[in-house]
């Protein structure tokens, strides 16, 4: 059986486990591993049985497809070489750090016929696969993505290291336009934003609130969706998720207070939520998400499918993640004005 034929471009904290996975996976040969410092290559590369190489043009002819794990600054540069030369390409979130980037380099997939994928590995979350199933129709999204500061992704700031999941997730959830965008930053340790908060306004009503932060003491993933007839937890780090489905006969006029034997707020309550409110565990598979991911990114290749989170996708993240920037920037811009005039 002819294998796929796989490098992995930086294999620091998230670039090893890619390695890990693609020499567990069948159908797949771990052709080598790429990273700028030797050691850490040449520990990789020992740990899974492949070679190990400094400069990642050493293996441009020797592969297939390639998973792309280095700072944010080098996605784009490396990623066009490797589509140059006919290399499917999987590149971690954010795909390039820039607008005019990431447009060029899913011309260049196309052109070439290639398979271009982002690195979203939250859209393979067996949580977030579990809710697509069901049709909630949200009307407010509440994110939290806090983690303690861990030095990587120095090159960029929280919006775009880990917010840019959350908008990539609510972007496929509303299937809907931007509208309008509210935001604010700080910066705490590194010299962009390490805490943020965005308000998202949609076309379609829909409204989203994303905080993020790296300066967290405790870390958290959270998502809450209301929606008319029911409101859903997400723990992505547990793993669960929790669907409230409302009665129809939950509203006060419906409820006929006044008749109901019911002496305390206590017992209303009790009977409220207990009776009319049906709270259900999700029902998901148990699976490791970045296998999943890379999963599909193999089969796209093999099968000349359009990827699960395309290029033109990882674009659209990228688009909302610069302007919540921009909108950042400007509220900075007009603080430091208020306090110049006082």
């Amino acid at each position: 059986m002819h294998k796929l034929k796989v490098a992995v471009i930086g294999v620091g904290h998230l670039g090893k486990e890619h390695a890990r996975v693609f020499a567990e996976l069948p159908g797949v040969e771990l052709v080598g591993v790429v990273d700028a410092l030797n050691k850490q290559a040449e520990e990789i590369a020992r740990r899974y049985n492949t070679q190990w190489y400094v400069n990642y043009q050493d293996v441009i002819d020797k592969v297939s497809a390639v998973s792309i794990a280095v700072p944010t600054k080098s996605h784009y540069a490396i990623a066009k070489d490797f589509l140059t030369h006919g290399v499917h390409v999987l590149v971690e979130k954010p795909m390039t750090g820039t607008v005019s980037e990431a447009k060029e380099l899913i011309s260049l997939s196309k052109k070439k016929g290639l398979v271009l994928q982002a690195g979203y590995i939250e859209r393979f979350n067996p949580v977030i696969v579990a809710i697509k199933k069901i049709s909630s129709n949200p009307r407010f999204i509440e994110c939290h993505r806090l983690s303690p500061f861990t030095f990587r992704s120095a090159d960029i700031g929280v919006v775009l290291d880990l917010m840019i999941h959350d908008i990539d997730i609510i972007l496929n959830m509303t299937g809907s336009k931007v509208k309008k965008i509210d935001a604010v930053g700080v910066n705490v340790i590194a010299d962009k934003e390490d805490i943020a908060n965005a308000r998202i306004q949609f076309q379609n009503g829909c409204v989203a609130n994303i905080t993020a932060s790296r300066v967290s003491i405790q870390p958290m993933r959270k998502v809450r969706l209301f929606s008319e007839d029911s409101y859903i937890s997400i723990d992505y780090q547990k793993k669960e998720g929790l669907i409230y489905k409302k009665s129809p006969k939950l509203t006060l006029s419906a409820l006929n207070i006044s008749e109901m034997d019911v002496s305390t707020i206590a017992d209303l309550k009790s009977h409220v939520f207990g009776d009319l409110l049906k709270v259900e565990h999700i029902k998901m598979d148990d699976y490791e998400p970045l296998k999943k991911e890379l999963e599909s990114f193999v089969t796209c290749v093999l099968e000349n499918k359009e990827p699960e989170v395309s290029g033109e996708e990882g674009l659209k993240a990228i688009e909302v993640a610069n302007d919540i920037l921009q909108e950042i920037e400007r509220n900075l811009a007009h603080s430091r004005a208020q306090c110049m005039e006082d």
